[in-house]
Protein backbone atom coordinates (compact mmCIF):
# COMPACT_ATOMS: atom_id res chain seq x y z
CA UNK A 1 0.00 0.00 0.00
CA UNK A 2 1.04 3.88 -0.38
CA UNK A 3 0.35 6.82 1.12
CA UNK A 4 1.21 9.87 -0.20
CA UNK A 5 1.75 13.93 1.10
CA UNK A 6 0.76 16.35 -0.87
CA UNK A 7 -1.20 17.13 1.58
CA UNK A 8 -0.11 13.68 2.93
CA UNK A 9 0.19 9.95 1.93
CA UNK A 10 1.49 6.31 1.97
CA UNK A 11 1.85 3.53 -0.33
CA UNK A 12 0.86 0.60 2.14
CA UNK A 13 1.09 -2.39 -0.29
CA UNK A 14 2.26 -2.56 -3.40
CA UNK A 15 3.15 -6.21 -4.55
CA UNK A 16 5.49 -5.55 -7.79
CA UNK A 17 5.14 -2.76 -9.91
CA UNK A 18 2.40 -1.81 -12.21
CA UNK A 19 3.31 -2.53 -16.02
CA UNK A 20 2.36 0.84 -17.88
CA UNK A 21 -0.20 0.10 -19.90
CA UNK A 22 0.36 1.37 -23.91
CA UNK A 23 -1.03 4.23 -25.08
CA UNK A 24 -1.80 5.54 -28.16
CA UNK A 25 1.35 6.46 -30.17
CA UNK A 26 2.49 10.55 -29.59
CA UNK A 27 4.10 12.21 -32.10
CA UNK A 28 7.35 13.52 -31.38
CA UNK A 29 7.41 17.22 -32.73
CA UNK A 30 10.58 18.08 -34.82
CA UNK A 31 13.15 20.41 -33.73
CA UNK A 32 12.16 24.06 -33.89
CA UNK A 33 14.22 25.99 -36.27
CA UNK A 34 17.35 26.82 -35.12
CA UNK A 35 16.48 30.58 -34.82
CA UNK A 36 14.15 29.66 -32.52
CA UNK A 37 16.37 29.88 -29.70
CA UNK A 38 18.45 32.54 -30.72
CA UNK A 39 16.28 35.00 -28.75
CA UNK A 40 18.07 34.46 -25.03
CA UNK A 41 17.09 36.63 -22.57
CA UNK A 42 19.47 38.12 -20.06
CA UNK A 43 17.63 37.07 -17.28
CA UNK A 44 19.29 33.40 -17.16
CA UNK A 45 17.94 29.85 -17.89
CA UNK A 46 14.14 30.25 -16.54
CA UNK A 47 13.66 33.54 -19.13
CA UNK A 48 15.82 31.74 -21.85
CA UNK A 49 13.71 28.47 -21.72
CA UNK A 50 10.44 30.84 -22.11
CA UNK A 51 11.72 32.32 -24.93
CA UNK A 52 12.43 29.41 -26.48
CA UNK A 53 8.94 27.61 -25.44
CA UNK A 54 7.30 30.46 -27.32
CA UNK A 55 9.30 30.65 -30.28
CA UNK A 56 8.24 27.05 -30.94
CA UNK A 57 4.96 27.12 -30.78
CA UNK A 58 4.58 23.90 -28.63
CA UNK A 59 2.31 23.47 -25.51
CA UNK A 60 4.18 21.73 -22.68
CA UNK A 61 1.97 18.64 -22.66
CA UNK A 62 3.42 18.41 -26.29
CA UNK A 63 6.97 18.63 -24.89
CA UNK A 64 6.30 16.49 -22.10
CA UNK A 65 5.07 13.81 -24.43
CA UNK A 66 7.96 14.11 -26.60
CA UNK A 67 10.61 14.04 -23.59
CA UNK A 68 8.54 10.94 -22.62
CA UNK A 69 9.32 9.45 -25.79
CA UNK A 70 13.01 10.03 -25.37
CA UNK A 71 12.98 8.05 -21.79
CA UNK A 72 12.49 11.01 -19.15
CA UNK A 73 9.52 11.86 -17.46
CA UNK A 74 8.99 15.39 -17.01
CA UNK A 75 5.82 16.90 -15.88
CA UNK A 76 3.93 19.85 -16.91
CA UNK A 77 3.80 21.35 -13.57
CA UNK A 78 7.75 20.75 -13.38
CA UNK A 79 8.51 22.53 -16.93
CA UNK A 80 6.46 25.20 -15.93
CA UNK A 81 8.07 25.66 -12.66
CA UNK A 82 11.46 25.73 -14.68
CA UNK A 83 10.23 28.41 -17.14
CA UNK A 84 8.93 30.73 -14.55
CA UNK A 85 11.74 30.34 -12.16
CA UNK A 86 10.41 28.71 -9.46
CA UNK A 87 12.68 25.63 -9.21
CA UNK A 88 15.49 24.55 -11.39
CA UNK A 89 16.80 21.16 -12.75
CA UNK A 90 19.60 19.88 -10.90
CA UNK A 91 19.32 15.90 -10.92
CA UNK A 92 20.83 13.78 -13.36
CA UNK A 93 17.51 12.85 -15.30
CA UNK A 94 16.02 16.36 -15.21
CA UNK A 95 19.30 17.71 -16.34
CA UNK A 96 18.95 15.11 -19.50
CA UNK A 97 15.70 16.57 -19.95
CA UNK A 98 17.32 20.09 -20.29
CA UNK A 99 19.67 18.74 -22.62
CA UNK A 100 17.05 17.41 -24.92
CA UNK A 101 14.79 20.26 -24.77
CA UNK A 102 17.81 22.04 -26.25
CA UNK A 103 17.51 19.99 -29.12
CA UNK A 104 13.97 20.01 -29.15
CA UNK A 105 13.41 23.75 -29.03
CA UNK A 106 16.40 24.26 -31.49
CA UNK A 107 18.95 25.89 -29.61
CA UNK A 108 22.32 25.13 -29.31
CA UNK A 109 24.34 22.77 -27.20
CA UNK A 110 24.50 23.73 -23.88
CA UNK A 111 22.53 26.68 -24.34
CA UNK A 112 20.14 26.24 -21.51
CA UNK A 113 22.61 23.93 -19.42
CA UNK A 114 25.11 26.72 -19.02
CA UNK A 115 22.73 28.68 -17.64
CA UNK A 116 22.20 26.89 -14.65
CA UNK A 117 23.61 28.05 -11.60
CA UNK A 118 24.57 26.01 -8.62
CA UNK A 119 22.02 23.31 -6.53
CA UNK A 120 20.76 25.78 -4.77
CA UNK A 121 20.63 25.01 -1.21
CA UNK A 122 18.56 22.50 0.71
CA UNK A 123 18.46 21.22 4.58
CA UNK A 124 16.62 22.41 7.74
CA UNK A 125 17.26 26.42 6.82
CA UNK A 126 16.94 26.14 3.31
CA UNK A 127 14.07 28.45 2.03
CA UNK A 128 13.50 26.55 -0.65
CA UNK A 129 12.72 24.11 1.40
CA UNK A 130 9.45 26.15 1.95
CA UNK A 131 8.85 26.70 -1.53
CA UNK A 132 9.19 23.54 -3.07
CA UNK A 133 5.70 21.60 -3.49
CA UNK A 134 4.54 19.34 -6.16
CA UNK A 135 1.67 18.65 -7.75
CA UNK A 136 -0.76 15.81 -7.64
CA UNK A 137 -0.28 14.78 -10.92
CA UNK A 138 3.96 14.65 -10.05
CA UNK A 139 3.53 12.73 -7.31
CA UNK A 140 0.66 10.07 -8.60
CA UNK A 141 0.97 10.20 -11.99
CA UNK A 142 -2.33 9.03 -13.88
CA UNK A 143 -4.50 8.65 -11.12
CA UNK A 144 -6.94 11.04 -12.21
CA UNK A 145 -9.20 9.40 -9.11
CA UNK A 146 -7.31 11.42 -6.39
CA UNK A 147 -7.24 14.66 -8.40
CA UNK A 148 -11.11 14.76 -8.88
CA UNK A 149 -11.60 13.72 -4.69
CA UNK A 150 -9.20 17.10 -3.88
CA UNK A 151 -11.20 19.15 -6.17
CA UNK A 152 -14.44 17.66 -4.32
CA UNK A 153 -13.01 18.01 -1.19
CA UNK A 154 -11.79 21.59 -1.92
CA UNK A 155 -8.18 20.61 -0.96
CA UNK A 156 -6.38 23.25 1.04
CA UNK A 157 -3.66 25.04 -0.69
CA UNK A 158 -0.15 23.39 -0.70
CA UNK A 159 2.24 24.37 1.67
CA UNK A 160 -0.22 25.75 4.57
CA UNK A 161 1.67 23.44 6.45
CA UNK A 162 4.95 22.51 6.84
CA UNK A 163 6.12 19.05 7.65
CA UNK A 164 8.50 18.98 10.43
CA UNK A 165 8.60 15.14 11.09
CA UNK A 166 6.43 12.21 10.11
CA UNK A 167 7.17 8.37 11.24
CA UNK A 168 5.74 5.47 9.95
CA UNK A 169 5.40 2.48 11.79
CA UNK A 170 3.89 -0.38 9.47
CA UNK A 171 3.15 -3.97 10.47
CA UNK A 172 3.86 -7.22 8.86
CA UNK A 173 1.97 -10.35 10.30
CA UNK A 174 3.06 -14.13 10.34
CA UNK A 175 1.17 -14.66 6.82
CA UNK A 176 3.33 -12.22 5.31
CA UNK A 177 0.66 -9.57 4.99
CA UNK A 178 0.91 -5.87 5.84
CA UNK A 179 -1.91 -5.21 7.97
CA UNK A 180 -1.20 -1.98 10.17
CA UNK A 181 0.20 1.29 9.75
CA UNK A 182 0.50 3.97 12.48
CA UNK A 183 1.34 7.60 11.57
CA UNK A 184 2.65 10.58 13.65
CA UNK A 185 3.29 14.18 12.28
CA UNK A 186 4.06 17.19 13.71
CA UNK A 187 3.79 20.53 11.14
CA UNK A 188 3.91 23.77 11.85
CA UNK A 189 1.82 26.51 9.90
CA UNK A 190 3.02 28.39 7.17
CA UNK A 191 0.17 30.91 7.20
CA UNK A 192 -2.83 31.66 9.95
CA UNK A 193 -6.23 29.77 9.75
CA UNK A 194 -4.81 26.06 8.96
CA UNK A 195 -7.58 23.64 10.27
CA UNK A 196 -7.08 20.80 8.33
CA UNK A 197 -5.17 18.63 5.72
CA UNK A 198 -6.02 15.47 3.31
CA UNK A 199 -4.52 12.48 3.49
CA UNK A 200 -4.05 9.41 0.80
CA UNK A 201 -3.62 5.62 1.14
CA UNK A 202 -3.62 3.40 -1.80
CA UNK A 203 -3.71 -0.49 -1.29
CA UNK A 204 -2.42 -3.00 -3.46
CA UNK A 205 -4.16 -4.22 -6.40
CA UNK A 206 -4.72 -7.76 -4.90
CA UNK A 207 -5.98 -6.49 -1.81
CA UNK A 208 -9.99 -6.47 -1.03
CA UNK A 209 -10.89 -3.32 -0.03
CA UNK A 210 -10.53 0.25 0.75
CA UNK A 211 -7.69 1.15 3.88
CA UNK A 212 -9.48 2.46 7.05
CA UNK A 213 -8.39 5.19 8.29
CA UNK A 214 -9.10 4.55 12.68
CA UNK A 215 -7.50 5.34 15.85
CA UNK A 216 -7.26 9.39 14.87
CA UNK A 217 -5.51 11.48 18.23
CA UNK A 218 -5.18 14.91 18.54
CA UNK A 219 -7.49 15.40 15.97
CA UNK A 220 -10.31 14.10 14.28
CA UNK A 221 -11.40 11.99 10.87
CA UNK A 222 -13.71 14.57 8.96
CA UNK A 223 -14.99 13.65 5.12
CA UNK A 224 -13.65 10.07 3.50
CA UNK A 225 -13.59 9.00 -0.06
CA UNK A 226 -13.38 5.79 -0.99
CA UNK A 227 -12.80 4.12 -4.43
CA UNK A 228 -12.92 0.26 -4.00
CA UNK A 229 -12.01 -0.11 -7.16
CA UNK A 230 -8.86 1.42 -6.84
CA UNK A 231 -8.11 0.46 -3.12
CA UNK A 232 -8.12 4.45 -2.45
CA UNK A 233 -8.83 6.37 0.66
CA UNK A 234 -8.75 9.95 0.67
CA UNK A 235 -9.41 11.14 4.28
CA UNK A 236 -9.76 14.68 5.68
CA UNK A 237 -8.21 15.54 8.86
CA UNK A 238 -9.51 17.87 11.61
CA UNK A 239 -7.20 19.94 13.56
CA UNK A 240 -7.67 19.89 17.18
CA UNK A 241 -7.75 23.63 16.78
CA UNK A 242 -6.93 26.53 13.75
CA UNK A 243 -3.32 27.28 13.72
CA UNK A 244 -1.89 30.67 13.47
CA UNK A 245 1.39 31.97 11.80
CA UNK A 246 3.63 29.89 13.43
CA UNK A 247 1.92 27.66 15.35
CA UNK A 248 2.97 23.77 15.31
CA UNK A 249 0.86 20.62 15.98
CA UNK A 250 1.07 16.89 16.56
CA UNK A 251 -1.49 14.44 14.88
CA UNK A 252 -1.69 10.84 14.75
CA UNK A 253 -3.61 7.77 13.27
CA UNK A 254 -3.65 4.08 12.29
CA UNK A 255 -4.37 2.56 8.90
CA UNK A 256 -6.14 -0.77 8.57
CA UNK A 257 -5.08 -2.54 5.79
CA UNK A 258 -7.38 -4.59 3.89
CA UNK A 259 -6.25 -8.55 3.57
CA UNK A 260 -4.65 -9.61 0.07
CA UNK A 261 -1.50 -11.66 -0.85
CA UNK A 262 2.07 -11.38 0.57
CA UNK A 263 3.35 -7.52 0.97
CA UNK A 264 6.79 -7.21 -0.59
CA UNK A 265 7.10 -3.26 0.45
CA UNK A 266 5.78 -0.30 1.69
CA UNK A 267 6.30 3.55 0.63
CA UNK A 268 5.51 6.92 0.78
CA UNK A 269 5.57 9.90 -1.59
CA UNK A 270 6.57 13.21 -1.04
CA UNK A 271 4.97 16.73 -2.62
CA UNK A 272 6.42 18.76 0.35
CA UNK A 273 10.01 19.17 2.11
CA UNK A 274 10.09 17.09 5.03
CA UNK A 275 12.71 17.81 7.77
CA UNK A 276 12.91 14.47 9.53
CA UNK A 277 10.95 11.23 7.82
CA UNK A 278 11.65 8.03 9.99
CA UNK A 279 10.19 4.53 8.41
CA UNK A 280 10.03 1.16 10.61
CA UNK A 281 8.94 -1.88 9.14
CA UNK A 282 8.23 -4.64 11.90
CA UNK A 283 8.02 -8.00 10.61
CA UNK A 284 6.38 -11.11 12.58
CA UNK A 285 9.31 -13.10 14.36
CA UNK A 286 7.50 -16.01 12.46
CA UNK A 287 7.65 -14.60 9.48
CA UNK A 288 11.28 -12.36 8.85
CA UNK A 289 12.65 -11.86 5.13
CA UNK A 290 15.34 -12.88 3.72
CA UNK A 291 16.35 -10.10 2.19
CA UNK A 292 15.30 -6.13 2.79
CA UNK A 293 16.52 -2.53 0.93
CA UNK A 294 15.83 0.73 1.10
CA UNK A 295 14.88 2.64 -2.26
CA UNK A 296 14.69 6.15 -3.35
CA UNK A 297 12.89 7.28 -6.52
CA UNK A 298 12.63 10.90 -7.63
CA UNK A 299 9.01 12.63 -7.93
CA UNK A 300 6.88 10.01 -10.49
CA UNK A 301 9.61 7.78 -11.22
CA UNK A 302 9.40 4.24 -12.17
CA UNK A 303 13.48 3.62 -11.82
CA UNK A 304 15.42 3.76 -8.54
CA UNK A 305 17.56 6.38 -8.33
CA UNK A 306 19.53 4.92 -4.79
CA UNK A 307 19.15 1.28 -3.12
CA UNK A 308 20.78 0.36 0.42
CA UNK A 309 20.82 -2.87 1.95
CA UNK A 310 19.00 -2.54 5.55
CA UNK A 311 19.82 -4.83 8.51
CA UNK A 312 16.84 -6.77 10.01
CA UNK A 313 17.83 -6.69 13.58
CA UNK A 314 16.80 -9.10 16.56
CA UNK A 315 13.30 -6.93 17.18
CA UNK A 316 12.33 -8.54 13.29
CA UNK A 317 12.64 -4.67 12.11
CA UNK A 318 14.16 -2.31 9.75
CA UNK A 319 14.62 1.74 9.35
CA UNK A 320 15.12 3.92 7.45
CA UNK A 321 16.06 7.57 8.46
CA UNK A 322 16.24 10.89 5.91
CA UNK A 323 16.53 14.01 7.50
CA UNK A 324 15.82 16.66 5.19
CA UNK A 325 13.57 14.40 2.39
CA UNK A 326 12.57 15.99 -0.52
CA UNK A 327 9.74 15.50 -2.77
CA UNK A 328 9.89 12.24 -3.98
CA UNK A 329 9.41 8.75 -3.24
CA UNK A 330 10.82 6.72 -0.22
CA UNK A 331 10.26 3.18 0.95
CA UNK A 332 11.66 -0.40 2.13
CA UNK A 333 11.19 -3.54 0.01
CA UNK A 334 11.93 -6.92 1.02
CA UNK A 335 12.03 -10.67 -0.46
CA UNK A 336 11.02 -13.93 1.31
CA UNK A 337 13.04 -16.34 0.19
Amino acid sequence: MAAQQPQDSARLRLVGLRPERPGPSVPVPPPAPAHAGRATAPGGFADTLHLAIEASGLSLDRIRAALTQRGVRVSVTTLSYWRRGRSQPERASSLRAVHLLEELLGLPHSALTSLLGPPRPRGRWAAVANTCHLGLEDVWPGERQIADIFAELDAPPQGELERLSIHDSYYVDAERRGNLLRMRQVVRATVGGVGRCLVVHKADEEATGCPEITSVRHGRLGRVRRRPEAGLTVGELMLDRPLALGDSTVFEYEVEIPPGGPTLEYSRRFATPVREYVLQVHFDPAAVPAHCERYDREPGADVDHRREQLWIGASASAHVLAPDQQPGHIGIRWEWQ
